[in-house]
């Protein structure tokens, strides 16, 4: 990166989409998920004719939605167990009834542990389980938006964000707007993201049956039926569209650059979003940060050299979030490595 800091610095919309590649590890799903959603959105605000402004925060809304869902994990994996297995499958609930449902919960939340555990969890989660899902999406959304100002990026991308998990007939979180209370590009990528899912799973078809389904409850009627209407060429050649230099040519706006020290800025923010993985982890990857540069600088390492090493400290942990937490947060006692009694009774 040093090297690119010195022709013009580091797109903004690179860094970004370099983090959307880490919140598809996040949600289980394959890689590209969020650029794929990103281009669909922008093909329905190509529809809708949205203004400039919109278009920018439905570009930077595709790639951010889902980077800060890993931030509750841990609290994710005690209630389902692996937490990227849950999200993974969490899309398959637009397509599932009231007994369905509640059959999939049930199953998540009695995968794992003893039996008393177990009980108390099915018992328990009606009210608290449920209160702290709600407070998940809150906690997904405000860091998101306050991601989004602390890397520079504009107002309406700020509230984009904070609007992420509204629904269009107002049971969405955290303010439970309604309707067109709802910006635009929120309305937008909350059904790309069900439709990118669907269409890739099952097909076209399936996309267009899920968004008839929620038509009025968690979409826009009208993007809904723009959709169901156009829906073939909105998702055709949606590979190529979706590629990372394609996504990249594809940004709305004037390409945002950083260098300097407010490139440092923008990685200790990724840094500081990807530690949030696990309460195990606060300030982690800039402790590694620090003491890489400083290692490389003792070595005799040159000063450009050195900032090299300093940003790759604060980016090495991006891949953690695609494990689950089941293994990241193992009590002390099962990661303890065995006596050398016990491993000579087993050699």
């Amino acid at each position: 990166m040093a090297d690119r800091a010195e022709v013009g610095g580091v797109r903004i919309a690179e860094l970004v989409a370099t983090l959307s590649y880490a919140a598809d590890l996040g949600l289980g799903q394959p890689m590209e998920h969020c650029m794929r959603q990103t281009v669909i959105a922008m093909r329905v605000a190509d529809l809708v004719a949205a203004g400039d402004h919109d278009r920018e925060a439905t570009y930077y809304l595709g790639l951010l939605m889902n980077v800060y869902c890993h931030a509750d994990a841990a609290e994710q994996a005690r209630w389902f167990g692996d937490d990227l297995s849950l999200k993974g499958d969490l899309f398959e609930l637009l397509g599932m009834g009231t007994a369905q449902t509640i059959s999939f919960l049930l199953r998540r939340i009695g995968s794992h542990g003893g039996g008393v555990e177990r009980a108390r969890r099915i018992a328990t989660f009606p009210l608290a389980g449920q209160r702290q899902v709600v407070t998940f999406l809150e906690t997904h959304s405000t860091l998101g938006a306050q991601f989004a100002g602390r890397i520079g990026l504009g107002d309406a991308v700020c509230l984009a964000i904070g609007q992420a998990y509204e629904q269009w007939d107002g049971k969405g979180h955290p303010r439970h707007l309604r309707g067109e209370e709802i910006c635009l590009p929120a309305r937008l990528v909350q059904l790309a993201g069900p439709v990118e899912v669907f269409s890739r799973r099952q097909g076209v078809e399936a996309a267009r049956r899920i968004v008839r389904k929620h038509r009025g409850t968690l979409f826009d009627p009208t993007v809904a039926d723009l959709f169901s209407e156009h829906a073939w060429e909105l998702l055709d050649g949606l590979d190529e569209a979706a590629s990372w230099d394609a996504v990249l040519d594809a940004e709305p706006s004037l390409a945002r650059r950083v260098e300097g020290s407010d490139l440092e800025d923008v990685l200790r923010a990724m840094a500081d979003l990807v530690d949030l993985k696990s309460p195990y982890l606060a300030g982690h990857s800039r402790g590694v940060a620090n003491l890489a540069g400083e290692a490389a600088r003792v070595s005799g390492l040159s000063g450009d050299e050195v900032v090299t090493v300093r940003r790759a400290g604060l980016l090495h942990d991006l891949g953690r979030l695609g494990v689950p937490n089941t293994i990241w947060d193992r009590t002390a006692r099962s990661r303890r490595p065995r006596s050398s009694a016990s491993a000579c009774t087993r050699t």
